[in-house]
């Protein structure tokens, strides 16, 4: 897959957010489910007045039914005459198109080579959690999970300190054919706020399926102390899913960024995400 933009198209790249309540995640789905990519694709079409032609996104992080983003990025090809026309007024046009719960910031001719998938160095969610035993603030209650047992901050802290770094997440990733499951986590902390909502903060260069959910899960056992904080990492290690390991429900889930390396190392990084990956040591066979 080339990076280059077809000759007489220029690569927008579009910063985002949305409430994922309302959708069946990011991705185009067959059956009319309702998508932030259809959505999007939908208005751009619309307000462009390009009726028989679907200009395709290129997310950062294809985010799952019911997660939320603060911070997604997007890339799209469009004609160069188009996006002289409409550039100016565009941005106002889509967010008078486009429903309340999806909203585009800023679109801006990328520079060469960037791909919003590709390019990425590292992506950044927040899962939001609270163990108030009167439950969720009412406000609040499509962005915090409600876990029902109290929570020892210190204790996931020190589990979460065992998984970082390059490892092959396969304990806590949902299998996807042909794909590799070994990421670099960056980092992982949560801190209790003043109004006692616990916010995990979850960095890496890329996710695979429900890694970040399952690693929530596993956290919040050790948490309320039905497991030891070694315990995280034991199953990382065993490298299979334990039946332990709870998929938390995605409405506590926000991607809050995506970071991208300097425009003079956006190919190199490119080439680099593409490469298929594996562990040191690991035997080629």
């Amino acid at each position: 897959m080339s990076d280059e933009v077809e000759p007489g198209f220029v690569r927008v790249r579009m910063d985002l957010s949305y409430d994922g309540s309302g959708f069946s995640g990011w991705a185009k789905q067959a059956g009319g489910r309702r998508t932030v990519q259809g959505a999007i694709e939908d208005a751009l079409r619309t307000v462009t007045r390009s009726r028989e032609t679907t200009y395709e996104l290129t997310v950062a992080g294809r985010t799952d039914a019911g997660v939320h983003a603060r911070g997604q990025v997007a890339h799209v090809d469009l004609p160069e005459d188009l996006w002289a026309e409409h550039r100016e007024k565009l941005l106002k046009r889509l967010a008078g198109r486009l429903d309340k719960d999806v909203r585009i910031w800023s679109l801006t001719e990328a520079p060469a080579g960037f791909n919003a998938r590709f390019s990425a160095i590292w992506r950044r969610y927040a899962y939001r959690v609270t163990d108030n035993p009167g439950g969720v603030d009412p406000l609040l209650r499509s962005h915090v999970l409600w876990h029902d047992w109290p929570l020892d901050v210190d204790a996931m802290n020190e589990a979460a300190r065992r998984l970082l770094g390059e490892h092959d997440f396969a304990a806590y990733c949902k299998r996807r054919e042909g794909a590799t499951t070994i990421r670099t986590l960056q980092e992982l902390s949560l801190v209790r706020g003043a109004d006692g909502v616990v916010t995990a903060t979850v960095r890496a260069d890329a996710f695979c399926h429900n890694m970040v959910r399952s690693l929530i899960g596993a956290l919040l056992f050790v948490g309320d102390g039905h497991r030891g904080a070694e315990w995280p990492a034991k199953v990382l290690a065993a490298g299979v899913r334990d039946s332990a390991v709870h998929v938390v429900r995605p409405h506590g889930l926000t991607l809050e960024e995506v970071g991208y390396p300097a425009d003079e190392l956006l190919a190199a990084r490119n080439k680099e995400a593409r490469n298929r990956r594996t562990l040191p040591g690991a035997g080629c066979c």
